[in-house]
């Protein structure tokens, strides 16, 4: 009994967090040096990101019998991430007016030492925050540079036209498919591998985490990090949970679907870890490829939850402890620069830090230098961030299917009930195939 139990992978994962602060408390030095674990890891993930989301997405577009419903999915995709993310900035916004979390720490920004920033700052100053020069960055320059650089949405662009193609070619592109098909497969099955190496990469990102910054940086800043979390929480509860339910689905038995994903995502610190198996369990509960093959990339640009929280408490948190006066004009300034700038965030650790620097570098009132004093917590708010993206995605990715008729509803029932066994990365053919849609 307890051996089957341990050989879960979501156990393990756990194992390995816990080992990891372990390092991280007794042994700093030991834990900072575990920190090319994670690294590793998410570097192996990553290997395979842009092949799985190409083959997916083709495949997925190939097989429509109304080019219409792209168009469909994809307006109403981008509705609904515009309207979840607004939520989520007002929500951070809200929350950190009323705990205030930054008052009374009366912090002159003369006196901080922004060496230390330097790095995130420098990243924003060089990147041109034009809506114009965002839309042209979605063009690749050319498809091998856009899988070498794993620009996610150059790659969902290429693969949208490819799937487009052969959608038009008919019969004469069936071969092109079917090795794909092929193709697809192999790549789940490295998924499956790699996801073996989990628990280790917990153990590595969480012991590097703990011993770099310790506890005492959490102790310090806890209000900050406390309130964080409680917006997350509430985020996921009250929010998504209201959507799974009129989605028709309970959103505690779909956590609990995607537990090995979620426990993944706390461990490493990236919503991007989990892309691979989070599409096949999707599409395994009943949502078509068509829908899991567009949603859940563009989902990581346009539909960053955790990480539009995390912006706007952020950025008043500084001006509150800087003693900063924010008129409510100044606010709703800040709300609207981030409903642009949050838009480029990734799933990576550390892109939410140059976003932020890029927003309070546009703001004259904000002081950038306070971006110091969330060096020591970000990385322990990140997780927060991470699993809130996690969520917010596959949770859309579901009430966008159910919206365009594109779930099975009845398949989705049985899965999360436990009557269907579970999907694995690394399963046989046949459950990727499309699934039947229902309005």
């Amino acid at each position: 009994m307890a051996k089957r139990y341990l050989g879960k992978l979501y156990v393990q994962v756990l194992m390995g967090v816990t080992l990891g602060i372990l390092l991280g408390v007794f042994w700093p030095q030991v834990g900072a040096d575990l920190k090319p674990l994670g690294d590793a890891f998410i570097k192996l993930i990553k290997m395979v990101f842009a092949p799985v989301i190409f083959a997916t997405v083709v495949l997925g577009i190939a097989r429509m019998e109304n080019m219409k419903e792209l168009g469909r999915v994809g307006m109403r995709a981008l509705i609904y991430f515009e309207v979840l993310s607004t939520f989520a900035l007002v929500l951070g916004l809200v929350v950190v007016n009323l705990v205030q979390p930054g008052q009374g720490m009366n912090i002159d920004p003369a006196t901080l030492d922004t060496k230390s920033i330097a790095t995130y700052t420098s990243a924003a100053a060089s990147g041109s925050g034009s809506f114009t020069d965002f839309l042209l960055h979605v063009i690749p320059a050319s498809v091998t540079d856009a899988f070498a650089k794993n620009e996610i949405l150059q790659i969902l662009l290429f693969s949208s036209l490819f799937g487009i193609a052969l959608a038009h070619l008919g019969v004469r592109g069936k071969p092109v498919v079917d090795v794909l098909e092929s193709f697809s497969h192999g790549m789940f099955h490295i998924v499956g591998m790699v996801m073996r190496l989990a628990p280790l990469a917990a153990c590595g990102a969480m012991a590097f985490t703990v011993g770099k910054y310790g506890l005492g940086s959490i102790v310090s800043l806890g209000k900050l990090m406390a309130t964080m979390y409680l917006t997350c929480f509430l985020f996921v509860v009250v929010v998504l949970g209201a959507i799974a339910r009129l989605s028709g689905f309970s959103l505690w038995k779909f956590l609990k679907y995607l537990k090995e994903e979620l426990f993944t995502v706390l461990g490493t610190s990236s919503s991007e870890s989990v892309v691979p198996q989070l599409m096949t369990k999707l599409e395994h509960a009943g949502v078509s490829k068509p829908v899991v093959g567009l949603v859940i990339p563009s989902g990581l640009t346009f539909n960053p939850d955790g990480q539009c929280i995390y912006y706007t408490m952020a950025a008043i948190f500084i001006a509150q402890a800087t003693n900063t006066p924010l008129t409510l004009m100044d606010q709703l300034l800040v709300l609207g620069v981030l409903l642009l700038t949050s838009k480029g965030s990734a799933g990576v650790t550390g892109s939410g830090f140059i976003t932020l620097a890029a927003t309070l570098a546009t703001m004259d009132n904000i002081p950038v230098a306070g971006m110091v004093l969330l060096l020591g917590v970000d990385r322990f708010m990140s997780e927060a961030r991470a699993i809130t993206n996690t969520i917010g995605n596959a949770v859309g990715t579901l009430a966008i299917a159910r919206w365009v008729g594109a779930l099975d509803q009845q398949r989705l029932g049985q899965v999360l009930g436990g009557q269907l066994p579970p999907a694995s990365t690394a399963q046989e053919p046949a459950a990727l195939q499309p699934r039947a849609t229902q309005a």
